[in-house]
């Protein structure tokens, strides 16, 4: 029976009889798993060989019955027929890479993308001989020109941070299946619930399970979903790597995933209020949200997204000093770097960027800029503080 993504939030991947008759999937709090004999070793490894997805659980590294649930359970949020979780969404990503690239392959990226992702391709991959081009992600002949002999993968964000950029999935698709590269998207700000990447033609799909996925500030998570001929091969280097999560942030990431639906629609409904709030606002210069009509890319958002998620950046009408007195005068959300969680979480992007203004305008992030992550609070409340704190400007 095919159920609908709120169902499967709570009831998928998971056994409707688990043990000792628990309700919830226990945490196996274990690194290493017994054998009762030689032949149930011989029995294991023989399933081994053969990849059987019923094999027995061997090592910690390797995989856990809390994991293993908890992989089911996004897999088939993201109608993917593998997911693979990780120590971090940034571990999911520098596994993923190194797994598909080798000496002498290139790499297509966009541009405005997660910073540590862009270290990753600009500083580390060179180490080992791969070259990165980073094409805007609005313009798919430039996508298409960026392409060499070499090129292996095209990784983007789609929405990006802290601009909310909004790539066209199907047209990327498109031209990567014309040359026989892979597509890596990066999912994170859009969730399951609002986009899935796989349905477009995407080969990957990654998210930092700490944010959404997780949704309570309480883990460190990634996970990878695809295809299972190319997640086994991105199994074994997490094997050989060693980015694997515990089995305690697994269990608080299939709590939280049950709850994923309820919080993102909310979110959904409260991000689109604040836009549009902070469009009329004159205090405001600007507001970049995929759910506005002044949004670069809102038809290619409409298009493709069912919500336009929980966080909305936007300038305000002053300098450095000016925005930081705004943030200052907030009382509901934290100061911090972090988005997903049930709390309202805000930051001057460029602050947390780096203190060194030529840094900042070199990565794009004006000083005035502002990324507002929106929990699960009360819509009018939070506009009743945004308005308050506007006020003082």
């Amino acid at each position: 029976m095919s159920y609908q993504l709120a169902t499967q939030a709570v009831h998928a991947g998971e056994e409707k009889r688990k043990p000792y008759g628990a309700l919830t999937t226990p945490i196996v709090q274990t690194s290493t798993y017994t054998f009762t004999n030689t032949a149930e070793i011989l029995e294991f490894m023989q399933k081994k060989a053969a990849n059987d997805p019923q094999r027995r659980d061997e090592y910690g590294r390797y995989s856990n019955p809390t994991q293993t649930s908890a992989e089911r359970k996004i897999a088939a949020l993201e109608g993917g027929e593998r997911a693979l979780l990780f120590a971090s969404g940034m571990n999911a990503i520098t596994t993923t890479l190194l797994t598909l690239l080798s000496h002498g392959d290139h790499l297509v990226m966009v541009t405005g993308i997660y910073h540590r992702t862009y270290d990753f391709a600009n500083r580390f991959l060179p180490r080992w001989g791969i070259t990165t081009t980073f094409v805007p992600i609005d313009d798919p002949d430039a996508l298409a020109a960026a392409i060499r002999p070499n090129t292996r993968v095209i990784f983007s964000e789609t929405p990006t941070n802290p601009y909310l950029r909004v790539m066209d999935l199907a047209r990327t698709a498109e031209i990567a299946t014309g040359y026989d590269i892979i597509t890596v998207i990066d999912s994170t700000f859009a969730t399951p619930i609002n986009l899935q990447p796989l349905k477009y033609g995407s080969d990957l799909v990654i998210h930092s399970g700490t944010k959404y996925l997780g949704g309570h500030n309480d883990l460190l998570s990634g996970v990878v979903i695809g295809a299972d001929e190319i997640l086994t091969k991105i199994e074994a280097a997490r094997g050989v790597l060693g980015g694997v999560g515990s089995p305690h942030d697994a269990y608080l990431l299939l709590r939280g995933l049950k709850t994923l639906v309820l919080r993102v629609e909310r979110q959904n409904e409260t991000g689109q209020r604040v836009a549009q709030f902070l469009e009329r606002h004159p205090a405001v210069h600007r507001v970049y949200y995929p759910g506005l009509t002044s949004h670069p890319d809102y038809e290619i958002a409409r298009r493709q997204m069912s919500g336009f998620g929980g966080v909305v950046s936007f300038e305000i009408d002053g300098d450095e000093k000016k925005t930081s007195l705004f943030i200052d005068r907030l009382c509901l959300p934290y100061i911090g770097p972090t988005l997903g969680g049930v709390e309202s979480v805000v930051q001057q992007q460029a602050l947390l960027f780096s203190i060194d203004p030529q840094e900042r305008r070199q990565a794009g992030l004006s000083d005035n800029l502002v990324r507002l992550a929106l929990g699960i609070e009360n819509a009018a409340d939070l506009i009743a503080d945004l308005d308050q704190a506007l006020a003082a400007l």
